[in-house]
């Protein structure tokens, strides 16, 4: 289990960041179409950076990992909601939710609940 949860926390970690960074297009596009401010989606990816720097920070600190993980939970968490309002179809959706899940799977490990 602790090399599936150290697999999903780089791969969430490393895929935010490349969103974010190299594919800002994207980002950009999807905050037009959800109505969001140009100040919110800086913020977002802000945090969504912040927050990955955390999750694999949390390699070697592994207290930082189950907050880190449930900051990016959250986030992922309101991608779902956003996509939802906006009536994307699942595919579209689909990145975000596997990223919410794999958050709370690293954030669970790391409470010890599983």
């Amino acid at each position: 289990m602790e090399h599936i949860s150290l697999f999903f926390q780089v791969v969430v970690a490393v895929s935010v960041l490349i969103v974010w960074v190299f594919r800002y297009h994207n980002v950009i596009a999807e905050f037009e179409q959800f109505g969001f401010s140009n100040v919110f989606r800086n913020f977002v990816g802000a945090s969504k950076i912040a927050i990955s720097t955390l999750l694999l920070t949390g390699i070697c600190y592994a207290d930082l990992t189950p907050y880190a993980a449930i900051g990016m939970a959250a986030f992922m968490l309101a991608a779902q909601l956003s996509h939802l309002r906006a009536k994307n179809p699942f595919l579209q959706r689909l990145p975000s939710l596997v990223f919410l899940l794999m958050s709370v799977f690293v954030a669970l490990f790391h409470f010890g609940v599983i």
